[in-house]
């Protein structure tokens, strides 16, 4: 096989890299960074593809923040390849915050004026997707025998953990996002120009070397 990885990850390995990459989250940090500055675009679409990338990254639709940052930043009128590079906020290493930061202002927002808070504990978060699954798959069987579908699981997952996510998430996601706009915004900018500068001094340089040389030919026919 052509693309056949010549040395065999085991299964312990690849879940370790993916957890710490084998070069480190500081390499590959600068690697996206390094390729969202040098993005053909202006610098506020640039940062608000930026945005768009870091705020879908609170949202509780796991493997789907690549789409939901295209359509988002479609929306906004942002950098689709920037809003791709920045869902790289969300990693293993920040997931675990961003889940506890989501989930802990959804409750407090869904709790919020309510004349008594409400038992929302009923199991612990683990439990909760374990059971979830367990009622999914009861659910997709029952579909093909006479067994009865139950959502009670189901249900507590989704007003104790995907509702709360899914509420919570919007403002911290949002404050991130602005922290992450107004960050990279004017680094963008100074970088586009440094470069902008260093390409008209290339320019330059090459027309003075190309006047120069014609002013030699006029001042030495003969040599030619």
């Amino acid at each position: 096989m052509v693309f056949k990885r010549r040395d065999r990850r085991s299964a312990l390995r690849a879940t370790a890299e993916f957890f710490w990459p084998r070069r480190g989250w500081t390499r590959a940090f600068y690697y996206v960074w390094h390729r969202l500055r040098r993005l053909p675009d202006p610098p506020h679409r640039i940062a608000r593809g930026i945005f768009a990338g870091i705020f879908v990254t609170f949202s509780p639709f796991f493997g789907m923040h690549f789409v939901l940052a295209f359509l988002v930043a479609k929306l906004i009128r942002g950098n689709i390849i920037a809003a791709l590079l920045a869902t790289f906020v969300g990693n293993p290493l920040t997931f675990f915050f961003i889940a506890l930061m989501s989930l802990n202002t959804g409750h407090f927002l869904l709790s919020f004026g309510a004349e008594t808070a409400p038992d929302i504990v009923h199991s612990s978060l683990g439990e909760k997707f374990v059971n979830a699954s367990s009622d999914l798959r009861h659910n997709f069987y029952a579909m093909f025998t006479d067994a009865q579908a139950n959502w009670h699981e189901l249900h507590i997952f989704f007003s104790e953990v995907f509702l709360p996510y899914l509420v919570g998430g919007i403002i911290p996601g949002a404050i991130a996002g602005m922290i992450g706009y107004y960050f990279s915004l004017p680094l963008i900018q100074v970088y586009q120009n440094r470069r902008k500068g260093r390409i008209k001094a290339k320019w330059a340089e090459r027309k003075e070397k190309k006047a120069a040389k014609a002013e030699a030919k006029k001042a030495h026919p003969d040599e030619n």
